[in-house]
């Protein structure tokens, strides 16, 4: 019996992996639980038991039928116990992890106990190595996009600046892509230190070659995140030639139906991690690489974070010209 949980932060697309666990597993003659509330339910151990009407519905909503939680607990020996217990005394002899860092090294301290688990890598942020791209990244940056789409007909209106924060946590790839797509001006990154009056002048430049608006996309890991960045602007009397306004988009990303690729891509990866697990693989992170789907060893990837390509930010600056 194969049990899955969510962990961490949702992600659009989390349906769409638990649905392909559940009917992958029983169309090879295996029971699927779901564990509520991610690693806080593990140790709860009211498990539910999923079968093919169970996902019914589930693919086109955003966030995690099983919902999710953190927990402090699960991070002491004793709270892995515990749950280790629960999942024996349920029948299970597999877990299938679809969640971020946190959630990953959650479930190689499972592993290393000797139960047998895989990752399934899901998170806006897309800081996960072993993959190209983390389930929920796509939804995430499309309604980032469409915010600043909608915020340059605005910023053209009305003559503004607008200081766009978009989440990422530490990482800066979420900023990036939604700084090209959006055909912003300037972005600010963690990975990048950021020069205030680089951006300043920046803007400055756009209103003189009568730009009527202005985008500065800022990932909310950055140094100068937008409060910050405002803050500075208006203790330096920056001259921008727009009035400054600050948008935080905040969990607003993380919600809403999740894109076709992510539909597809949760789909893959759930059927995957599946596999993997039948024929006695454990221990490792699925996901997906130059196209093709792939194994990371958990113990790789548990702990560590991937850093965006840097040749993105230059990309950014050039087209902003």
């Amino acid at each position: 019996m194969i049990a899955i949980l969510t962990s961490g932060g949702d992600a659009p697309g989390m349906n769409a992996a638990i649905r392909a666990v559940v009917r992958s597993a029983q169309d090879a003659g295996h029971h699927v639980l779901g564990v509520p509330n991610g690693y806080a339910g593990l140790m709860e151990g009211n498990y539910l038991h999923l079968g093919q009407r169970s996902v019914d519905g589930i693919m086109y909503r955003g966030g995690t039928m099983l919902g999710s939680a953190r927990s402090v607990e699960f991070k002491t020996k004793a709270g892995r116990q515990k749950a280790l217990a629960n999942l024996h005394a349920a029948g299970a002899t597999a877990l299938v992890v679809v969640g971020g860092n946190g959630s990953q090294t959650g479930a190689y301290a499972l592993e290393q106990m000797g139960f047998p688990v895989v990752g399934i890598a899901s998170t806006i942020d897309n800081d996960l190595l072993g993959t190209d791209v983390t389930l929920g990244v796509d939804t995430a940056i499309n309604i980032a996009v469409e915010a600043i789409d909608r915020l340059q007909t605005t910023a053209g209106s009305h003559r503004r600046a607008f200081l766009v924060e978009v989440m990422g946590r530490d990482c800066g790839y979420l900023a990036l892509q939604a700084a090209i797509a959006g055909g912003a001006e300037a972005v600010a990154i963690p990975e990048v230190e950021t020069h205030p009056e680089r951006i300043e002048a920046t803007l400055r430049q756009a209103h003189e070659r009568g730009r009527r608006g202005g985008i500065v996309v800022v990932a909310e890991g950055a140094k100068y995140n937008a409060e910050a960045l405002a803050a500075w602007f208006k203790a330096d009397g920056a001259q921008l030639g727009y009035e400054l306004r600050t948008i935080t988009l905040g969990h607003v990303q993380r919600g809403g139906t999740p894109t076709a690729a992510d539909r597809v891509l949760g789909s893959r990866l759930g059927a995957e991690a599946v596999r993997v697990l039948l024929e006695g693989q454990s221990g490792v992170l699925v996901g997906i690489q130059s196209g093709s789907l792939c194994t990371t060893p958990l113990g790789d990837i548990a702990g560590k974070t991937k850093t965006p390509d840097l040749s993105l930010l230059a990309l950014a600056e050039a087209l902003a010209l």
